[in-house]
């Protein structure tokens, strides 16, 4: 194994991490900036208000989107496996 292959999945899992957390980070993100909006237009500012909301959010996207993110981690451990089983 060279440096380019190292990079190559290194690259390869990052963008694995990237993909199958996203659809959870998107659905926090958007709750967050919308429990925020409310917030503002209430102006009641209580910190611990957006917190309930955000992990609910985050649950019901991981649940939904749980075979995307099993698919994204199975596809990466198949490349892995069959790098590691061709020699690299």
């Amino acid at each position: 194994m060279n440096e380019a292959d190292a990079l190559d999945i290194v690259q390869y899992a990052i963008w694995t991490v990237i993909t199958a957390s996203g659809p959870a980070v998107a659905a926090a993100m958007l709750v967050g900036i919308g429990i925020a909006l409310i917030q503002a237009l209430t102006q009641v500012q209580e910190i611990t208000l957006t917190f309930v909301p955000k992990i609910i959010a985050i649950f019901l996207m991981i649940a939904v989107t749980a075979p995307f993110m099993g698919a994204q981690i199975s596809t990466f451990t198949n490349l892995i496996f069959e790098r590691i089983e061709n020699g690299f």
